[in-house]
């Protein structure tokens, strides 16, 4: 996956419609690009718009939002990773700060999709995060290296399986607050410290991805620090104009 990778989480907005406008929009604008890596995150109900878009398009990749841990069964509303893998996606969205704050999803709960999604042949894109009680209190480290810690613990092929993490502070989702480039170099640095204990060399290219406010106007500055591989984009990914920018940044 070649860095940076620059994802787009559109959450519960682009239905099978708009999302067919947007990807049209878009696409006319933005020719195939191999240095870098584009992931989307559609509604699931958008998924099928957003793949047939894509259909020859290699250099970007199609994601779901959520997924069960579970392989197939009696859970009404759920996703499994077969299910994800067959409409076309090849990348997870797993505990966002959503899932665990709206939602409930627990640390253990990351852990058992991530090993799911490694059993079905898919990437998890972990998301790892601290609230602002826990940055002023000085426990945001410790609470987003747990996270990372757990949310991998259930998988069995570490060293030689891909997966992206993402550092989103909730204190800068949607608040227009970001963290500076220090802020986030400094986390970043210490999840690629963690990274290359739990597995070792290859841990160096691991993509570590920063999402929180980022937008048209902070993307190529938040690139440009050395240790961030790429940005997790929510609003700005929703108009296709800003989520150019942020693409080309």
């Amino acid at each position: 996956m070649n860095r940076p990778v620059i994802a787009a989480n559109w959450k519960m907005n682009n239905g099978p419609t708009s999302a067919r406008e947007f990807m049209n929009s878009f696409l006319d604008q933005y020719p195939r690009q191999y240095d870098r890596t584009l992931l989307i995150f559609p509604p699931a109900l958008s998924l099928h718009a957003v793949a047939e878009s894509l259909v020859d398009r290699r250099d970007i990749l199609l994601g779901v939002q959520n997924v069960h841990w579970a392989d197939q069964g009696a859970f009404t509303g759920e996703l499994s990773v077969g299910i994800a893998r067959d409409a076309g996606a090849r990348v997870v969205l797993v505990g966002h700060s959503e899932r665990r704050h709206v939602f409930g999803e627990t640390s253990e709960e990351t852990a058992l999709k991530c090993a799911a999604i490694e059993r079905g042949g898919l990437t998890p894109l972990l998301c790892v995060g601290d609230t602002l009680d826990q940055r002023d209190t000085g426990d945001a480290e410790r609470t987003v290296l747990e996270q990372l810690r757990t949310g991998l613990s259930r998988m069995t092929q570490l060293a030689s399986r891909e997966i992206i993490v993402a550092y989103e502070p909730v204190w800068a989702i949607g608040t227009g607050r970001t963290a500076t480039s220090e802020d986030a170099a400094t986390m970043h640095t210490a999840i690629r410290a963690e990274l290359q204990t739990l597995y070792g060399d290859r841990s160096r290219t691991t993509p570590i991805l920063y999402g929180g406010s980022v937008n048209s106007s902070n993307a190529a500055a938040l690139l440009a620090t050395g240790e961030v591989d790429g940005l997790l984009v929510g609003g700005a990914s929703l108009d296709a104009g800003s989520w150019l920018t942020v693409a080309r940044s």
